[in-house]
């Protein structure tokens, strides 16, 4: 197994867990254009002698740059899109209509929903080779057995009701509208718990700002309302989920959001906007609400702030529904979409593609 991906600085091994790295210098994708390594990616690509090449996310040059070579890339090739999230983009247009028959020289096109876009676009293009194995969450951490300290390393207080949500702040993430879907909801002793890597050009500063804000209304001496953002290590954001009450996602864009599946895992019930599968996962697993959602000219997903205030106090008052919501989704979690269950079926796919 060897990863192509982009060279970053505080790499410090070219091996990881007996997975080879090999390292690109290289930034963009094929609309916006790009730069640094491309002609050595291009030769790597074509003159290497793996069994299988899987493109994973279009959009990225790693996928982009392979898309004009596959003629002469001499494997098996998978494409996994995870979405086209630019699909109904004005500069994408020209991208699209190649990707029409770029998806046709694929071995197999893997999608991580049956009804999201991708698919849908693949269908309506008579792509043949088509094939679902949906995201998931790791067995190794959400099971593993350790003290959950979250609250006492966030000062959050014991008797408060935790609502939870993890996304870096890149202003699509829904960081917005779940502080005024939390501010507009009448509860009392309870946190929002804000968890994501805040960069220079998202919504990080925006966020702290509304944070202060909200802490300053006289409102907080009655109702005991807190708002707590932070950048945590992974452990302590498993520790987060295992402890979170609810789980609140009003994202604007996704493909299958890997934090639902999360949720599973970690008994944690959720409320997401209609946004890449998350209607379809909670099918699946019963683990969760959609909110009132309206999905604009470029496919985002815009919460309905008052109807979903609304719904986030009927669930905070609901625990027996909270309670069968989280079971629910642990059991299908467990049952079907653990990193174990998702590993063995792509496993399966490279096999009988190589035998084929």
């Amino acid at each position: 197994m060897t990863v192509a991906t982009s060279r970053i600085p505080e790499r410090k091994s070219k091996t990881v867990a007996n997975v080879a790295i090999e390292e690109f210098a290289i930034s963009g994708n094929a609309v916006r254009g790009f730069q640094g390594e491309v002609e050595r990616y291009g030769k790597f690509l074509c003159e290497s002698r793996f069994d299988v090449m899987t493109n994973f996310a279009a959009q990225q040059w790693a996928t982009d740059i392979a898309l004009p070579l596959l003629d002469k890339i001499p494997v098996k090739k998978v494409f996994v899109p995870t979405g086209f999230s630019g699909l109904y983009l004005q500069e994408y247009r020209d991208y699209f209509d190649k990707m029409k028959s770029w998806m046709k020289k694929y071995d197999m096109n893997v999608f991580l929903s049956n009804t999201y876009r991708d698919i849908q676009f693949a269908r309506e293009n008579s792509i043949a080779k088509i094939q679902t194995i949906p995201n998931g969450a790791s067995e190794q951490e959400f099971l593993e057995t350790r003290p959950v300290q979250i609250r006492e390393k966030l000062g959050i207080p014991a008797d408060h009701f935790i609502i939870l949500h993890v996304g870096s702040h890149t202003s699509l993430k829904g960081h917005a509208e779940a502080i005024e879907i939390f501010r507009r909801a009448r509860l009392r002793n309870v946190t929002l718990l804000m968890i994501g890597e805040i960069s220079g050009s998202g919504c990080g500063r925006l966020c702290h700002i509304k944070k202060w804000l909200f802490s300053d209304s006289p409102l907080r001496s009655r109702n005991h309302k807190r708002i707590v953002i932070s950048s945590l290590p992974r452990p302590n954001t498993i520790e987060a989920y295992k402890e979170a009450d609810l789980f609140l996602f009003p994202s604007n864009i996704e493909c299958s959001p890997l934090v639902l599946f999360e949720c599973m895992a970690s008994k944690t019930p959720f409320l997401t906007t209609d946004t890449g599968n998350a209607v379809e996962i909670v099918g699946w697993s019963k683990s969760g609400l959609v909110l009132p959602t309206r999905i604009d000219a470029k496919g985002y997903s815009r919460a309905d702030i008052a109807g979903s205030a609304t719904m986030l106090e009927d669930i905070f008052f609901n625990e027996i529904l909270r309670k069968e919501m989280a079971l629910s989704g642990f059991q299908a979690w467990k049952e079907g979409f653990t990193w174990g269950i998702i590993a063995r079926k792509y496993e399966e796919m490279y096999k009988n593609l190589i035998e084929s």
